[in-house]
């Protein structure tokens, strides 16, 4: 070991809760199915996170069934399902947790006075009996429990301390501090957490968490601020998703906390090669792309334009990076494959994108490939992102109806037409049917909607280039509203009417499925 490790290991541990498959996948669209989630949940373990929430088993059939199978193929980290502080919300956890190697219940009860006035109208000593009594039932079920005041960066910091400390004597290990809409700023969000460790008697008995919103953009400031204030765990999800403007981002934290050890003193487990793999992963199953400028993971964040930035660069890397993007599973160089390539080379570059695939889902990789390079002079690392992606998609939701072509015209003085030929995967039949539009696209989704029996309204419409030149692929990412419910759907492909019947069949895909299984109630819930 270095002297630099050797430093590193001496430094005080942060804990690293990671909440995608619950709070991330609370963003509006970014439902994921129990396969997708097995798959985010085992390359979670793989980057070394401390804990995996994995859902809140209550809210629904297919929430417990998930809950309970990540339970089962999580090797490393701890396994947590949410819980409201009542009877049936803690053991209906428990069931779902029963397989987990290292199970943890996280319950909460709001503590905020407009919360305690508004949503669960009761009196102070009332809360604090729920939160007690909760915190008391689950840990006479599993070792470790999490309690978590919501609303605590806005409850008196009084009853606070006093929820707090009442928890931790009922046998919480950890207590999360959350700030859950986003209401805090990172000299606010200390003081509350320096407070707690100046009153709070027994609060050495407990890991103190913090759980930020992004709301006013602040959750990672907030969450750092945290951590010099004493909290030793730093709840997040990756990319930064969930509610509303989302959580703090993972990789975020992370990196900070690494870069700037020299100012926070601590460290973290985080396997940082495997960010930049997870966050695709994430991006590509959720249907919710990263933006180009995201710290960290963005398609811009290692990239240089400016000649003086670029002269800098080549002259020495940390002239203008602080980080090394090899630390975080991006490749440093980048190898340009075209129809002349074979599978050797194709292999070897998704190998360095962090994708490690078998003969069969190379094999259909490859025939993807040489179609697209039939297209393109060039096929560039997002191209190959986006190749894998698409397989990813497919093989882990189910499928009904798959686009065989599309045919379409339209132009001034034409009625837009769009013929479609669909392939229903139950039966093995080719249907053709056609339709007029307000344009191609619109006559191609109201041919696909003719011929599965589906209707939706597209909410949502997204059109991107996935790489430069113009040859590229354009990418679709569009929203539909089926049966009350929305949907997503991402297609690819260098003609752009045929990405969007690729991605409108996607999500009258997931509709089908969806439709298909029994819908429960998702209770409110609130870190």
């Amino acid at each position: 070991m270095s002297a630099a490790d050797q430093q590193s290991a001496d430094l005080p541990l942060i804990r690293i809760f990671d909440t995608t498959l619950r709070d991330g996948e609370q963003s509006p669209g970014a439902s994921l199915n129990t396969s997708e989630k097995i798959e985010i949940a085992r390359q979670l373990d793989l980057l070394n996170v401390d804990v995996i929430e994995a859902g809140f088993p209550i809210s629904s059939p297919d929430d417990f069934e998930a809950v309970k199978a990540v339970a089962g193929v999580v090797q490393n980290a701890a396994v947590a399902g949410l819980a409201r502080c009542t009877d049936k919300d803690i053991r209906r956890a428990a069931e779902a947790l029963r397989d987990a190697r290292s199970p943890r219940i996280h319950v909460f009860c709001a503590t905020s006075a407009i919360h305690r006035q508004y949503k669960l109208k009761r009196a102070e000593q009332e809360i604090l009996k729920l939160s007690v009594d909760g915190v008391t039932l689950a840990r006479s079920l599993v070792e470790d429990v999490e309690f978590s005041p919501e609303d605590a960066s806005r409850t008196e910091l009084p009853f606070l301390s006093e929820v707090v400390e009442s928890v931790i004597a009922a046998g919480a290990t950890t207590v999360n501090i959350p700030d859950t809409v986003g209401y805090s700023t990172p000299e606010h969000f200390e003081a509350i957490i320096r407070h707690l460790f100046a009153t709070v008697k027994n609060i050495d008995r407990a890991v103190i968490s913090v759980h930020c919103h992004n709301d006013l953009g602040l959750a990672v400031a907030n969450s750092l601020a945290a951590v010099r204030a004493g909290a030793r765990q730093v709840e997040c999800t990756i990319n930064g998703l969930g509610e509303r403007a989302g959580n703090a981002a993972l990789e975020e934290v992370v990196m900070a906390i690494r870069t700037r050890a020299d100012v926070y003193q601590c460290r973290t487990r985080i396997n940082t090669r495997r960010i930049y793999p997870v966050s695709r992963l994430v991006s590509t199953l959720t249907g919710i792309h990263v933006q180009r400028n995201k710290a960290i993971v963005g398609e811009n964040a290692f990239a240089h334009e400016a000649g003086i930035h670029q002269h800098g660069v080549l002259s020495h890397r940390e002239t203008y990076e602080i980080m090394n993007p090899q630390d975080l599973g991006i490749p440093a160089s980048r190898l340009v494959l075209g129809k002349h390539s074979g599978r050797h080379a194709l292999r070897e570059r998704l190998q360095q994108l962090g994708h490690q695939l078998n003969d069969a889902q190379l094999e259909a990789v490859f025939e993807r490939f040489k179609d697209l390079a039939d297209r393109k002079k060039e096929i560039f690392d997002e191209d190959l992102e986006a190749l894998v992606g698409q397989l990813l998609e497919e093989s882990t939701q189910a499928r009904q109806w798959e686009l065989v072509s599309l045919q379409t015209t339209g132009g001034s003085g034409v009625v837009p037409t769009a013929t479609v030929r669909l392939r229903d995967l139950c039966s093995g039949a080719v249907l053709t049917d056609a339709a007029t539009g307000d344009g191609p696209v619109d006559a191609a989704f109201s041919c696909i909607m003719r011929m599965t029996g589906r209707e939706a309204v597209l909410r949502e419409y997204d059109l991107r280039a996935v790489t430069g030149g113009g040859d590229a692929q354009g990418e679709v990412n569009l929203a539909v509203e089926a049966g009350g419910r929305l949907f997503r759907g991402r297609g690819r492909s260098t003609d752009i009417i045929e990405a969007s019947a690729l991605a409108f069949v996607a999500a009258i895909n997931r509709a089908i499925a969806a439709a298909d299984k029994p819908r429960g109630v998702r209770p409110e819930n609130g870190t």
